[in-house]
């Protein structure tokens, strides 16, 4: 079997003596992994840097088993760019740690987040737009996976403005005036998550990471039997701090 594809890099591991095992996700087949051929050569490994997009081929017995990648040069060299930006770097690698962890091999579902995620590596040599579009691609992970939350209601009184918590418990969006009595326990919903045109205030974005981070640790990452990557705690403290 064969088949080609453009991917975005999500990591990769040594293989023998100058192999590596490559993961990807790819726009048509989600993620996958493949063997490349003296893929962790000093000539080679630049182009595998985590975030970059390659046009690669893959060939193999079966679709279900590891193959072989044969891949073009980079034609997305994101990685170089954001070396003098710690907290963009801190970005890209809560990306593809979180897609990594919570993908499992070929599922269907990871193609769907091809677009937003490129759209997202894309923007993130600009400081001042990819904190918010971080935040809504974590809410968009969470419903391609089948983990989304309901933020179209008050899950008391079924009104649908005004939204302003999320429980916790269920995923559902409530009205703070509705909930007084129990509104400490709820997750503050920044409005520019439902609202693409709402103003963006001071703290809504690591109020939003922390609503979504809940959700993927413990919805998505609980699911595979996983804990909440690394990365994706470094990077809200950074942005907590900045």
């Amino acid at each position: 079997m064969n088949w080609s594809d453009d991917g975005i890099v999500l990591g990769g591991r040594r293989f023998g003596e100058g192999g590596l095992i490559l993961d990807v996700l790819t726009r048509e087949r989600g993620r996958r992994s493949g063997l490349v051929y003296g893929g962790a050569s000093r000539r080679k490994r630049a182009q595998f840097e985590a975030g970059n997009t390659v046009a690669l081929s893959w060939s193999g017995r079966l679709d279900d088993q590891l193959g072989r990648f044969d891949v073009a040069e980079a034609s997305r060299d994101r990685a170089s760019r954001l070396l003098d930006d710690p907290a963009a770097l801190a970005a890209l690698a809560s990306i593809t740690a979180l897609l990594r962890g919570g993908l499992n091999e070929g599922d269907a579902a990871g193609s769907s987040l091809y677009e937003a995620t490129t759209l997202l590596l894309d923007e993130l040599t600009h400081p001042g737009v990819w904190p918010a579009l971080y935040a809504r691609w974590e809410l968009g992970l969470l419903s391609a996976l089948g983990f989304g939350l309901d933020l179209d209601e008050c899950a008391v009184s079924g009104a649908n403005d005004g939204l302003t918590h999320v429980s916790p418990r269920t995923g559902r969006a409530v009205r703070g005036s509705e909930a007084e009595q129990y509104v400490d326990r709820l997750f503050a919903l920044p409005a520019f998550l439902i609202d693409a045109r709402a103003e963006i205030f001071p703290g809504d974005i690591a109020a939003s990471l922390r609503l979504t981070g809940h959700f993927i640790e413990n919805r998505l990452f609980a699911s595979v039997h996983r804990g909440l990557p690394a990365e994706r705690e470094r990077l809200l403290k950074r942005l907590l701090t900045a």
